[in-house]
This record gives structure tokens, C-alpha cells and sequence, in this order.
């Protein structure tokens, strides 16, 4: 644990200092690895006054930045490799040639913030998610990004970017990469500011970059960065990975799969022509009463159905799931036992309820309360072994049967394994992956069983360990609930949780991790715990190590920036984001044709919100999806380091009209499918599924232990691409809607095209949608 948690903080700890990284012997070594896209044979020229940098190389002269205003400026010393000078009252700033790039360092003598530079190119590399090279003058990037402030480590996954320039680019690997904004304008042609905040709370008063000239493509800025990367820490591989946790291997040619099972009891366990006399015991009005008190819906739902069961025979559709989902709500809540009510109990679950309710693991409430369920239900009701059978265990068989032969199974909530431990331990049997979504994000005052994750037993932590703003005031919690926890005190309360789940045995061997790879990362101001955004960030990679090394499981995370990437083996968000949460025809017009859908399932199933298909809007399309801007800046650094797919939101089959782009993309980009599975869907998409995995996943298994070596743009429109893994394995994808020549092949419109040694496979995903 603490040897991969020390690699993964290096790197920040370098980042943020003035000086001090460069000297490390690790740097000699790569030199020449980065000296193969970056050049050295440049010159640099200053003018103190308005720290406009320019630079040279063969005779062609660009702008570093556009000047700022002028200032006074004391101290000036201009020596062979170096400019040094002071902006009294301010900040002292060094501009010093090193062998094959510029360093400049901001250091504050009294600014509370800087802005600096201010960049205007041709065009930008920027890794907004995967990465995107955004032309200056693209009508839609300046409609998009206008007047737009993005907060650096939130909005980019790795800390660098490029200005294409017509001879050459520039590129700027940013130091330090906290307390950093960049705000976008123009109305002709796209441009930025980049600003820094030297925050009290924060001793290092310093900021900067590393400016390298390259040639004017993707590969050699990313490239380049990648060096930079292997320069500050070691870096580990996926190989890496998973010599020190095997269960890695198992993302190898996996498709990460979120499977819906969160209503334990299903119809197809009940036998509806006895149950009603079963609810017309005690039983009916204890749910009642108890879905009144413990849960958001309350029984209002529920005390309709019994009335109206008493004066008819059957039950209909409706009132079946509002059965189904009383019943299932009380099975986790822990005041179900009630002794006066239950009497006709086997001498084994009086055993487990003289524990006392309060003293018994999650696992063993469910255990007891499905035992007490069916001692009243009895024969209304299968065996308890088959609960959940049918559209859980039965599934990830059939998924293991029809060729799938990795997976990566997340659940939508620990409770949902802890419910339905043998149908966990039969996936992990299955040789597949399978972990639940944990959050340390948000927390709530109160215990609310339905957002579990918001809810920590430490009383305290709600008012002694949240984050305050510079004014005092506490940062509201995802969708503005509650609070958000401080990551610096949060620890013991990861090991408490992760301890408590699995203290029965419970078969995960995997994790996922909501937000610590975002970096959305915070000061606190609170003034009993202070924390800067670097400390934030070290609990947030502790907290990670401590549940992949010392828990053994597979852990991925939100977002997957690249603060992360030794101690994550997987991120959902880097291929497609959220897209847009503030656009009202998406999150809140129900009658809109974009609206996402909601988050609550009534039936346990699949959230419209993860699997109803919408269009996109044409604007989002160009910034989000257009093949045309995207570049794999991301994976050209890390693509055999951290395996990366959508966000769960923005699924493989959630764009309406581009399920079959999209599966190009993941095969250009080497991205996992991510799907979202109940019975239902599977029956439905099992045939299109498995067909595509059967050209995917071996050659995601061969490439996802490679680095992406090359990018090529191989037609005008830039909708034919290439990508390389070596010089023997490489996918080529015609995105467009006509056949494009490549050489002496013929490639037919939205195909790919994978060339493996002397093998060449072919992809044709509309014949799969037919």
C-alpha cells in the first residue's frame, strides 16, 4: 500500500513545489525519450513589462502569450538561459531555458492571484475527457466556450495543453495543478486565460509550466507529456497491476456492465392467488407503518393496494410492483423484526434475532428479515436460495455461456450484494469482476436507507468534518444535499464501511469509487481543520489505496484524472462525460425529447436515467461525440495504464442514432462497452451484445497491454482515423458516410477495420442494429 501510495503523490508533490523535481535522476533517463518530440533548437525572448514570451525556431517567431498590461517591474536580470525579474508587491517570476524546454515559475510576493498566460493559436489540443483538438474559429467551440470558466483540475484530465501553431506547436505542462482556472472568449476566434490563486491556507506561493515546442500533431504533444509523467514518478502498468492483484487481469477484453437486481423478491417468486390472505395478517399494516417512518415514498401507495385487494381477487400489474416494492423495502430495514408479530419463527432465525437487531451486520439483517418474510408468507413465496435467482445469478450465467468470457459487473449499491450474497458469489465463480458503487462524496445528517452512501455511523462527522468556503459556509452535497465530507478526515470511516460489508465474506472483488478521480478537490477553511487542495487529494489516493491493497479489489473511480493513474485500475467518464447538468430540456422538461430520464426505478429496474435512449442535441453532438474534434490524447499516454469508458450515464447505448458510431470509437479508442443490464434488456440486446464482443474483447485483451504508439487523420474531413499499438496491431475507422480509399483498400462507410500481424478483421456495427 504505501509504496504505490508514495509513487502516486510524487508526482503532486513535484507539481506543486517551485523547484526541486528537476534535479532527480530519473530525469536523465527520459530526456531522451522526450527529446524525440520535443525540440530542442529554440530560442526564447521576454519583455519584463508585460511578460510577453515569444519563441524561435528556424526563423519562425510565436507568441507564447499575449502581453498583459504594462507594469512596473524592478530587479531585472537577464543572464545567458535565463530572465528573471519582480512585479513589486506581486511576484518574482524566472524564465530559464533548460536542455529541451522553457521553465517559467510564478512565485506570489503579495498577489492573491495571477493571470497568466493569456493564448491564442490556429487551434488547441485539450484533454477535456479523452481529448479534443478545437479549431480557433469553430463556430460551435466559440458558442460553447464563451465567456466559460472552467476550474483546471475538475474540467482536464491531465495537466497540460497545446497551442497549434502554423510552424509548430507549444506545449504547456502546468506545474502545479491547483487553484487553477481558465476562462475562454472571443467572438471571432476562440482564446483563454489561465489564472492561479495563491489561497492562505496554501504555503507554496509558486505556479508555472514547463513549455516544450513540438511538431504540430497529437502524438508529440501527448508524447511528450507522457515523458514528463515518467520523469516525476514511476509509472505502473496494467501488467504492473495486476502482478501485485491479479483480479486485474480480468478487465482485460472485459465489458463493464451495470447490472440492475435491486428488488430482491421478484413476481416471478410469488404466488399471487395465495398471497392477499397472507397480507391480511398483521403483516400488511406492519410494512405499512414501517415504509411510513423509514422510507421517502412513505404507504400511501401501499395502504391503496390492501384496500383494494379486499374487494377483488386478483391482482393486477400495478398492484403487483407495489406490492413487490413494499415488501422488498422492508426486507432492509432493520426494525422489520418485531417478536409479537413474527412467533412462528425456526429455532435458527430466533438465534440470529436474539442478537438484537442493532448488533447484527447488514448482511445478517437481510438474512433475517427474508427469514421472517417468509414464515409468514410461506408457501406464497419460493424458497429464499431462489430470491433474486431469475434476474440476477440466472443472467450472468447465460452472459457466461454465450461467450462472454470477462467482465466487469458493478452494482448499483453494496446492499444489493449484501441481499443476494450467493448470486456474488456465483459471479465471481462465473470468473467475472463484481464490486458495488461507493461514494465518500456527500453526507447527510440523517440516516436515509435509499442514499445509504451519504449516511456515516460517526455522528460528528456531519458538523466536525465537512468542507467550509473562504466565508464559513458549508459546500452543499451532490444536488445540493446535504454536505460534502472532508476527504483528509474521511478514512476511518472508509475502513469502518468497508469492514462492515464485508465482514461476512461477501464475495466482491471489486470497487468503484464515485468522484475521487474527478478532481473535483477542495480547500477547507473550517478553522478546527484547515485542509489544503493537496491534502485533499492525498486522503482521496489514500482512501483508494487502502480499499485496492489492503482489500484486494479491483478499484476504479469517476472521472479517471490522472493524479490516479497508479493507484486505479479503471475509470468510467474520461471516453464521454456528463453532458451538460444544467440544460433544463435534458434535467428537468419531462416533455422534451433530450430529457435523461429520472434516477428512481419504482420496479428495481433500469433508471430511464441510465436506459432510456435520447437524442443529442447537434451543439452537443460537435462538443461531446464528433468524432471530427476528438483525439486520444488520454490514451496516448495511459492507455496501458488505466482502462477508461463512459460515464454511466452516457452508456454505449444511451445517444440515440450513434450506438453504432460509438462502437467504432471503442474500438479506435480501446474502450470497453458499457451497458446497463437487467433481464429484460439482455433477452433483447443479448444477440447484437455477444456479436460485437466477440471482435472486440480479444482485441482489447492484446492492445490494453500496449501503448497506443500513433494517431493518424487520414482523410480531409478528418472522419477516417487510425490508431497504433506497436507497429503490428492497429484499427482504422471511416466514420463517414461514404467509403474512403486508404492506399490500395477500400474501406465501406461507418466500418472499421483491424489489422493484426498478417490478420485483417473486419466491423461492420449496422449490420449488428438491423
Amino acid at each position: 500500500m504505501r509504496k504505490q501510495l508514495t509513487w502516486s503523490l510524487a508526482a503532486i508533490l513535484c507539481a506543486g513545489a517551485a523547484a526541486g523535481c528537476e534535479g532527480r535522476e530519473s530525469a536523465k533517463a527520459v530526456i531522451s525519450a522526450t527529446g524525440a518530440y520535443a525540440h530542442k533548437d529554440f530560442t526564447f525572448d521576454v519583455r519584463p513589462e508585460t511578460f510577453e514570451i515569444t519563441l524561435s525556431r528556424n526563423g519562425v517567431k510565436e507568441s507564447v502569450s499575449l502581453p498583459l498590461p504594462v507594469s512596473p517591474v524592478s530587479r531585472v536580470v537577464r543572464e545567458a538561459d535565463t530572465v528573471t525579474w519582480s512585479i513589486p508587491g506581486k511576484a518574482d517570476i524566472q524564465v530559464r531555458k533548460k536542455e529541451n524546454y522553457l521553465d517559467v515559475t510564478i512565485t506570489s510576493t503579495g498577489a492573491e492571484t495571477f493571470q497568466w498566460p493569456r493564448v491564442t493559436a490556429d487551434s488547441y489540443l485539450l484533454p477535456l475527457g479523452e481529448g479534443k483538438k478545437i479549431p480557433a474559429n469553430d463556430a460551435s467551440w466559440m458558442q460553447f466556450l464563451k465567456e466559460e470558466t472552467l476550474n483546471w483540475s475538475e474540467s482536464f484530465s491531465m495537466d497540460f495543453f497545446a497551442l497549434n501553431k502554423q510552424a509548430y506547436s507549444i506545449v504547456y505542462i502546468v506545474k502545479n495543478k491547483f487553484n487553477n482556472e481558465v476562462r475562454f472568449k472571443g467572438d471571432s476566434a476562440i482564446g483563454f486565460d489561465f489564472s492561479h490563486e495563491f489561497p492562505s491556507l496554501t504555503p507554496d506561493k509558486s505556479y508555472g509550466f514547463r513549455l516544450y515546442v513540438t511538431d504540430n500533431d497529437p502524438v508529440s504533444a501527448a508524447k511528450t507529456y507522457q515523458a514528463y509523467r515518467h520523469e516525476m514518478e514511476p509509472f505502473l502498468t496494467l501488467a504492473d497491476k495486476a502482478k501485485a492483484n491479479p483480479e486485474v487481469a480480468k478487465l482485460f477484453g472485459a465489458p463493464h456492465i451495470y447490472l440492475w437486481n435491486e428488488q430482491l423478491l421478484a413476481e416471478t417468486d410469488v404466488d399471487w392467488s395465495k398471497i392477499r390472505s397472507r397480507l391480511e395478517s398483521p403483516l400488511g399494516p406492519w410494512i405499512a407503518e414501517l415504509l411510513a417512518a423509514h422510507t421517502e415514498d412513505g404507504a400511501g401507495e401501499f395502504n391503496s393496494v390492501l384496500k383494494q385487494m379486499r374487494a377483488q381477487d386478483y391482482f393486477d400489474a400495478y398492484q403487483k410492483k407495489v406490492v413487490l416494492r413494499a415488501m422488498n423495502a422492508v426486507l432492509k430495514l432493520k426494525p422489520f423484526y418485531k417478536a409479537e408479530l413474527f412467533p412462528d419463527l425456526d429455532s435458527q432465525t430466533l438465534q440470529l434475532a436474539a442478537k438484537g437487531t442493532d448488533r447484527l451486520s447488514e448482511q445478517q439483517t437481510y438474512e433475517l428479515n427474508k427469514k421472517i418474510l417468509k414464515s409468514v408468507l410461506q408457501d406464497a413465496v419460493t424458497d429464499i436460495g431462489t430470491w433474486g435467482e431469475d434476474h440476477s445469478a440466472k443472467l450472468v450465467e447465460d452472459m457466461k455461456q454465450a461467450g462472454i468470457a470477462n467482465a466487469w459487473i458493478g452494482l448499483p449499491n453494496w446492499s444489493d450484494g449484501l441481499m443476494n450474497p450467493g448470486f456474488v458469489r456465483k459471479t465471481n465463480e462465473q470468473g467475472y469482476l463484481i464490486g458495488p458503487y461507493d461514494s465518500y462524496h456527500s453526507i447527510q445528517q440523517k440516516e436515509n436507507p435509499s442514499w445509504n452512501t451519504a449516511y456515516f455511523p460517526d455522528s460528528t462527522l456531519y458538523e466536525q468534518a465537512t468542507i467550509a468556503k473562504k466565508d464559513g459556509t458549508k459546500i452543499g452535497g451532490f444536488l445540493g444535499r446535504g454536505r460534502k465530507l472532508n476527504p483528509a478526515l474521511s478514512l476511518p470511516s472508509v475502513k469502518q464501511r468497508t469492514q462492515a460489508i464485508l465482514q461476512d465474506g461477501i464475495a466482491f472483488n471489486s470497487w468503484f469509487i464515485d468522484c475521487d478521480a474527478t478532481g473535483e478537490i477542495y480547500d477547507d477553511y473550517t478553522a478546527a481543520h484547515p485542509t489544503t487542495q493537496l491534502q485533499d487529494l492525498k486522503a482521496r489516493l489514500e482512501r483508494i489505496a487502502y480499499i485496492a491493497n489492503e482489500k484486494k479489489m479491483v478499484v476504479g473511480s469517476e472521472g479517471g484524472s490522472d493524479y490516479a493513474h497508479n493507484t486505479i485500475a479503471f475509470a468510467h467518464g474520461i471516453e464521454t462525460p456528463v453532458i451538460q447538468w444544467a440544460d433544463p430540456d435534458m434535467r428537468t422538461d419531462k416533455s422534451s425529447e433530450y430529457y435523461v430520464g429520472g434516477y428512481y426505478s419504482p420496479q428495481g429496474t433500469i433508471p430511464e436515467r441510465y436506459g432510456k435512449q435520447v437524442p443529442i442535441k447537434p451543439l452537443y453532438h460537435t462538443i461531446y461525440t464528433d468524432p471530427a474534434y476528438s483525439v486520444p490524447l488520454y490514451k496516448l499516454v495511459y492507455n496501458d495504464s488505466v482502462i477508461t469508458t463512459h460515464h454511466w450515464e452516457w452508456g454505449s447505448d444511451k445517444i440515440k442514432g450513434e450506438v453504432g458510431d460509438r462502437m467504432l470509437k471503442e474500438l479506435l479508442y480501446n474502450v470497453p462497452p458499457l451497458y446497463h443490464l437487467d433481464r429484460q434488456v439482455w433477452e433483447k440486446e443479448k444477440a447484437r451484445i455477444t456479436a460485437y464482443l466477440k471482435v472486440w474483447s480479444p482485441f482489447h485483451t492484446k492492445a490494453v497491454n500496449r501503448e497506443m504508439t500513433g494517431f493518424r487523420i487520414l482523410s480531409e474531413d478528418r472522419l477516417v482515423q487510425r490508431t497504433e499499438y506497436g507497429p503490428d496491431l492497429n484499427v482504422t475507422v471511416n466514420f463517414s458516410d461514404k467509403e474512403a480509399r486508404i492506399g490500395d483498400q477500400v474501406l465501406p462507410a461507418k466500418s472499421a477495420v483491424i489489422q493484426d500481424g498478417p490478420d485483417q478483421i473486419r466491423f461492420d456495427p449496422q449490420i449488428l442494429l438491423k
